[in-house]
């Protein structure tokens, strides 16, 4: 996580606003776990790497196996 390039592609941090508010990564972005889980097709390009991260890891798993499912080029990204 400390070496990540926003380069490679989008940073998205699941949790809740509350808690990011908190605790972030400087170069992520928010979508809570519930919002993007069901408008993913509209918040997300199939054609785009994204990097997908929470504070547990157990969200970001969830919705990174959902999403490749779908065809999304997505990868866990785990907290240190």
């Amino acid at each position: 996580m400390t070496e990540y390039n926003a380069s490679l592609g989008t940073l998205i941090d699941i949790e809740d606003q509350y808690t990011y508010s908190k605790k972030h990564h400087k170069d992520s972005i928010n979508i809570p776990y519930q919002k993007l889980i069901y408008n993913y097709k509209t918040l997300l390009d199939k054609n785009k790497p994204y990097f997908i991260v929470c504070n547990g890891g157990f969200k970001s798993k969830k919705i990174v196996n959902i999403l490749e499912f779908y065809g999304y080029n997505v990868t866990q990204v785990y907290n240190e």
